[in-house]
């Protein structure tokens, strides 16, 4: 295995600018996701990590050695990296067994040491049973598991998925997002993986590269990422938080809508703007003011709710027209029209960095 790292690394095309100024480490080891909408510079920065695209500017090293630069890029087959597509891009007319060992078979190895290495990972992958089958006999999860095992049977210095599990759904996509993970801890290959869905990034990354307009706006660990977002734009796209517009009155306050918020992230300047937020499942809702308390809570008139099962999403319009996203149990059931006050706890109003 070996580290990967990108030294300011950037793509143009034109005028456009598809990765720009990126510098990421990923250790020994490491699963990082690149998260991010589309259009957001992952794709290509994974595919300029693999060698199929030379960067404009900057360097990706493996193990210490410089495999792309503006001046040489080492092609795809001589870096000691697997890659898994959207597509699987399995061969039709080989049963499972073949495809999987067929990386094996290009590299010449002895024949017993094929037959070892792909009973063992058959095993791994839980496609003993499936091994005689072809392709089109597979489910679109046992087709990701082939694909997997392929890539994993070469023993890849690095791992790269692009976006995996796009075209399976919702229960196999749950269901593949662990067994990934599962497959990574038992071989813990350096693996770069590519996604839009947060919850795929949350269930198998060690560290989450947040992506916007081609730069990387925040690195850290799940819980960080998703606990601490530093910009409005990860606020947004990480777990559905809420973003109000504020203005500080001290270096822990804000005022919004009338009403004075303590918040945590950052020490503010006074007259400042400042943009606080909170998310859905974190605001308290009720008929009656939360507490004696003047800081922290705010009224408001619901305007929409909608009965999701395991909880309701409520709509709530502030006194100076602000919405609300307020996620709360199902048992309470509060109907459109009706007043409510809204408790914000100022451990979870997070001051976020200015733009």
């Amino acid at each position: 295995m070996a580290s990967v790292e990108l030294k300011g690394l950037s793509k143009h095309y034109g005028a456009a600018v598809a990765v720009d100024d990126v510098s990421l480490r990923v250790e020994h080891g490491q699963l990082v996701c690149l998260l991010g909408p589309s259009g957001c510079g992952k794709t290509t920065t994974l595919r300029l990590i693999a060698g199929f695209i030379e960067p404009s500017s900057g360097e990706i090293e493996v193990g210490g050695k410089v495999l792309s630069s503006s001046s040489r890029t080492v092609p795809p087959e001589g870096r000691k990296m697997s890659m898994i597509f959207q597509s699987y891009a399995l061969w039709p007319h080989m049963t499972v067994a073949e495809n999987v060992a067929y990386g094996l078979k290009i590299r010449k190895l002895d024949r017993a040491i094929i037959e070892s290495k792909l009973k063992a990972i058959l095993s791994t992958a839980r496609l003993e049973a499936l091994a005689e089958r072809y392709p089109g006999e597979l489910s679109g999860g046992q087709q990701q598991r082939v694909s997997l095992a392929r890539a994993l049977v070469v023993e890849p210095e690095t791992l790269l998925l692009d976006e995996p599990l796009s075209n399976l759904d919702a229960n196999l996509r749950e269901e593949m997002r662990f067994e990934i993970r599962r497959l990574h801890d038992r071989y813990r290959y350096t693996t770069v993986y590519v996604t839009h869905d947060q919850a795929e990034a949350m269930t198998t990354a060690d560290l989450i590269a947040v992506m916007n307009k081609g730069r990387v706006e925040q690195l850290g660990p799940p819980e960080e990422i998703y606990g601490r977002p530093r910009s409005e734009f990860v606020a947004r796209f990480i777990g559905g938080s809420n973003v109000l517009g504020a203005t500080a009155l001290d270096e822990s306050r804000v005022s919004v809508a009338g009403a004075v918020l303590r918040t945590t992230g950052r020490k503010l300047v006074a007259g400042r703007p400042v943009a606080v937020s909170v998310r859905q499942h974190e605001i308290g809702l009720g008929l009656q003011s939360p507490s004696s308390e003047a800081e922290n809570r705010l009224r408001g008139v619901v305007t929409r709710q909608v009965f999701l099962g395991a909880t309701r999403d409520y709509t709530v319009t502030l006194d100076d027209g602000t919405e609300l996203r307020v996620t709360a149990p199902p048992g309470q059931n509060i109907t459109p029209g009706q007043s409510v006050w809204l408790h914000l706890p100022a451990e979870q109003c997070r001051a976020l960095a200015e733009e």
